[in-house]
């Protein structure tokens, strides 16, 4: 639950003393005391696109556009000549039809193509620009189809010549948008400016006989300069824009400037580098004289002839090449004035064979007890693809950049190649972290989701996504458990949703931060935006504009603090609740208070987790159809972070039913039954019920609502809150589900449940000793409506026993023992990644930047893994080499290889109920049975760990001690068991004989179990 980043704040927003910001120049559109024009619909501009094609870096003798309207079919390779434009550019204009948006491409007639690096152009109506891989809505050539604003009738004709500049916001497009003093706005966006000098931008337009004009500036992308709001008052005659600055009667700024007519240098160093059908191309940066805004780059070879790929980074990754398939690449560097350097040397790389494409995933099914749980930081277990390692904006205030460990190193690719070692452990359950795309400064983890939709590409790889995984996992028999999170998305707001602007300022002090808005360039965690070099760009957040509808108070102003390094620190700049900058609808509006109160449920955790508005139809749909996705794709369950962060109701009216509903919809209501959701209803008290409070306890979840409350979801979670509260633990139900009659297992009641399982959070609290452990286990068990279904932990991503912030560290000992008390008694046993070598044992387990993950319980396990193995079966590795062969051979790893062997091969132990009535000893000695009539399944086990016990009123029969084979003949009831010792156990099944005969020994004599 704990979620750190790379900086803490001090609530209320006021007292933020850290930094903390975000991005973009201008994000609205032009306002204040003026008309604006609405940009014309599809039908009213005749449901046509005009586009402008920039040649200059081209220099190609003829230029085609091929292209397809959507829902219609392309046109004929190569496509439709397209006509002269203006200087460096040619046009075409295009009939849509009843489309309002197409697919474009450019070629010379010849076999060069330009298709913006196989994801073709994504165009829509009016005019449009696209050069060297940029799309904008503008006219560069100023004249074809300019609007004609109405002047206020006058004598004579008077002009403007407006130069802009674009050096500060960085738009490689800038349109001017006016009116004439007293007549009407050009329509959005208005008309193209044309480059007079590096940096300006100019026109000249006819004022009729105004004196004046109104202006505003925008990148033709939805990013304008407006002056805050305020318009600029501009005369005619010669006037510049220069940061906010009129300057008029001004003298033209790029009259004494000399035409930059120098290239770049030559990009070297180049290298191709092939795996299946991807390449990934790097180059060395060139140099000019003033500077270098992008790269050309060249690609020959398959049958798709060539094609010209524009990038502003020095790394180019294709995927989906043709296989077994040689191609070759040159590289040229360019300069803002265009000019284009020589081709570099080629570098060429040969691809192999096409990776399997992904196919749909099936949900496995079946019993989740039957499955013991490995836990991994999907990024921190083992790299298999270096190429999505990304270390973010605190790869070296961490300490990270300086162990050559980047946050995001571990991958999908790595997972699936190291399942047969975790098959080989036995498990047959995966839990991941989430992996939709996160947004935050150290997000790693997946707890900051940003794009709900989409997986986070961080992770996957070709060959590898997200679906190979699942599949990968499914084909060893081997299920996958998402984390999902239902009740925050990051800081920066939920794309799809709602995500905020923030206020910034790109002056001396902040500069660093914020990263120029970038038309065109979306965020994904992965990829590198040109100009600013960061795959973690933060452009397309912030502005210095006041947005259009701002509720954040106080927009910009400074607050009265100092960052640590003596910055300004101002409001609206930072995300926060209590500022009004997230929408009420969407998001709550308050920091939580009372962490067991009912504010609790309703209010902001922490600034890098924005608490959704649950109750709210839009945002409740948004989170249904983002994982509705994942369930499609066949995963076998979902964990559920901060499920007490959100009401119960809310869950048992909207949630929960939404996913039950989902999976009996792709894999039918039998599987439906077996999808397992298990909560993190996080108590970290020793109490029965936490602190008192019913609401805030995690055996709460798991039941139904037992009162009918208001349709209205926000007021029937304040009335589900007070009543429950009143009733108190006392009147809350009570559920016999875990345990035996006697010596019979009965049928559970499973009519009141509400679909959430939970994790053991008072056997995890507990677990400094087994002991402890097992006995508050037990205690709680009567008001969990099946806590045979229970997930059990020693510790986590977030805390060891007793709500420690270190990886346990009781000793190989104690770790022995733990796990046997988990493998036999009630519940699902889990164990967090590298547990299993004690790894990393007493490391704090997360400290956020403020130290390298290395030395955190967060560490990379990878180099532990490292070497080949194959799983004939669980618990079984049939050939092992390098490290992960040592690693295998570990003490513990062998007792738990053996612990996972004995639990599988007797259903009492998965599945039963157990008891103690008849036990003697007091130690932790349990007797377990499962029956199942439609299977004639009977399975009945003794229990003994550590210590030793005598059971009597037991069936008479024979006896057979799955550890050591022992047989014991019992005539009068009664069995006594000596104590096994610390770490060992005595499991002493019931021969029934047939099916349900007892297996006797299992396994090899280890360390432990002997």
């Amino acid at each position: 639950m704990r979620r750190t980043t790379a900086w803490r704040h001090k609530r209320p927003w006021a007292a933020l003393a850290a930094l903390a910001v975000l991005i973009g120049l201008l994000s609205t559109l032009p306002g204040a005391g003026r008309t604006v024009n609405a940009a014309p619909t599809a039908a009213e501009a005749g449901n046509t696109a005009t586009v402008f094609y920039y040649t200059k870096t081209r220099n190609w003798s003829q230029y085609y556009l091929h292209y397809a309207p959507d829902g219609a079919a392309w046109t004929q390779v190569p496509g439709t000549a397209m006509d002269a434009g203006c200087t460096d550019w040619v046009k075409k204009t295009v009939t849509l039809g009843t489309a309002t948006t197409w697919q474009a491409t450019f070629n010379n007639g010849s076999g060069t193509w330009d298709n913006n690096g196989g994801k073709n152009y994504a165009l829509g109506t009016g005019t449009i620009t696209v050069k060297d891989g940029v799309i904008a809505h503008s006219d560069p050539c100023g004249g074809s189809g300019d609007p004609d604003p109405s002047p206020s009738p006058t004598s004579g004709t008077t002009s403007a010549t407006v130069f802009y500049s674009a050096q500060t916001v960085g738009w490689s497009t800038v349109n001017l948008h006016y009116a004439p003093t007293g007549g009407a706005w050009t329509p959005v966006p208005g008309i193209g400016m044309e480059q007079a000098c590096p940096g300006w931008f100019k026109k000249t337009v006819d004022l009729g006989g105004a004196s004046g004009l109104a202006a505003t500036f925008n990148n033709g992308n939805g990013t304008w300069d407006n002056n805050n709001g305020a318009n600029y008052a501009l005369p005619s005659g010669v006037s510049t824009v220069k940061d906010k600055t009129v300057t008029r009667n001004a003298t033209d700024p790029c009259a004494s400037h000399k035409p930059d007519t120098t290239a770049p240098t030559v990009p070297t160093a180049v290298k191709a580098t092939a795996t299946d059908t991807s390449i990934v191309l790097t180059w060395d940066p060139s140099t000019d004289d003033t500077a270098v805004t992008g790269y050309q780059v060249t690609r020959t070879g398959g049958t798709k002839g060539t094609q010209v790929t524009s990038v502003g980074s020095t790394v180019l990754s294709e995927s989906g090449l043709e296989p077994n398939t040689r191609y070759t690449y040159t590289v040229k560097a360019l300069d803002a004035a265009g000019n284009i350097s020589a081709a570099s040397s080629a570098a060429s790389a040969t691809t192999g064979q096409a990776p399997p494409p992904a196919q749909p995933g099936t949900m496995l099914g079946g019993d989740p007890r039957k499955d013991p749980i490995y836990f991994v930081l999907t990024a921190r277990f083992y790299d298999g693809d270096s190429g999505n390692n990304r270390g973010g904006n605190q790869d070296v205030k961490s300490g990270n950049a300086a162990n050559h460990d980047p946050m995001f190193r571990g991958d999908f690719k790595g997972l699936v190649q190291k399942l047969d070692y975790i098959k080989a452990l036995g498990f047959s359950a995966v839990w991941i972290t989430p992996v939709v795309l996160n947004r935050s400064d150290y997000d790693y983890h997946g707890y900051h989701g940003y794009d709900f939709y989409k997986v986070d590409p961080r992770l996957e790889s070709a060959g590898a996504s997200y679906q190979d995984l699942i599949n990968a996992a499914h084909a060893k028999g081997m299920k996958i458990y998402q984390d999902v999170v239902y009740n925050h998305s990051s800081r920066w707001g939920a794309k799809g949703l709602f995500t905020p602007t923030v206020y910034g300022v790109r002056d001396s002090q902040w500069s660093w931060y914020y990263d120029e808005k970038q038309p065109g360039f979306e965020y994904d965690g992965l990829t590198v935006e040109p100009k600013s070099g960061k795959s973690y760009y933060n452009g397309d957040l912030w502005s210095t504009a006041e947005p259009s509808g701002n509720t954040c108070l106080n927009w910009g102003k400074p607050n009265g603090y100092k960052s640590p390094e003596g910055y300004t620190i101002y409001n609206c700049q930072w995300p926060s609740p209590t500022s009004g900058m997230f929408p009420s609808k969407y998001y709550h509006q308050c920091w939580i208070g009372n962490w067991e109160g009912e504010d609790s449920r309703s209010c902001w955790l922490h600034e890098d987790l924005a608490d959704f508005n649950t109750e709210n139809p839009t945002v409740q749909n948004y989170l249904i159809g983002a994982y509705n996705k994942y369930i499609d794709m066949g995963v076998d369950g979902f964990r559920v972070d901060t499920a007490v962060h959100i009401p119960r109701v809310t869950w048992n009216r909207r949630f929960l039913p939404a996913i039950q509903q989902r999976v009996a919809q792709d894999w039918g209501p039998d599987k439906a039954q077996d999808f397992f959701v298990f909560g993190e209803v996080a108590a970290f008290v020793n109490d029965k019920w936490n602190r008192g409070s019913v609401n805030h306890s995690a055996q709460f979840y798991t039941w139904k609502e037992r009162k009918e409350y208001t349709a209205d979801d926000v007021q029937a979670a304040l009335d589900q809150y007070t009543y429950e509260e009143q009733l108190g633990p006392g009147n809350q139900p009570t559920s016999s589900n875990a345990v035996l009659n006697g010596n019979t297992y009965h049928a559970p009641d499973h009519s009141k449940f509400s679909g959430m399982n939970i994790i053991d959070m008072r056997m995890h609290m507990n677990f400094g000793d087994a002991h402890n452990a097992f006995n508050n286990g037990k205690d709680s068990d009567d008001s969990t409506n099946d806590a045979t279904y229970n997930v059990v932990y020693v510790d986590s991503h977030d805390y060891g026993p007793n709500k420690s912030s270190v990886r346990y560290a009781g000793g190989q000992d104690a770790w022995a023992e733990n796990m046997a008390l988990m493998w036999t008694f009630r519940g699902i046993p889990t164990l967090y990644y590298g547990s299993e070598i004690q790894f990393q044992a007493g490391k704090t387990i997360d400290c956020g930047p403020s130290c390298p993950l290395a030395t955190t319980g967060r560490a990379y396990y990878g180099d532990h893994l490292e070497g080949t193995v194959t799983a004939s079966d669980f618990s079984k590795a049939t050939s092992a080499s390098g490290e992960v062969a040592t690693t295998l051979a570990q003490p513990l790893v062998k007792h738990l290889q053996r612990l996972n062997q004995i639990r599988r091969a007797v259903p009492a132990l998965q599945m039963g109920q157990y008891s103690t009535e008849g036990v003697s000893g007091g130690g932790m000695n349990f007797k377990r049975r499962y029956t199942d009539a439609a299977t004639g399944t009977d399975s009945f086990a003794l229990v003994a760990v550590t210590d030793g016990a005598t059971y009597t009123g037991i069936p008479n029969g024979t006896y057979k001690d799955a550890v050591t084979g022992d047989v014991q003949q019992v005539t009068d009831g009664t069995l006594t068991i000596g104590a096994p010792g610390k770490g060992n156990l005595r499991v002493y099944v019931l021969d029934l004989a047939g099916k349900n005969a007892a297996p006797g020994k299992i396994g090899t004599d280890g360390p432990y179990l002997k």
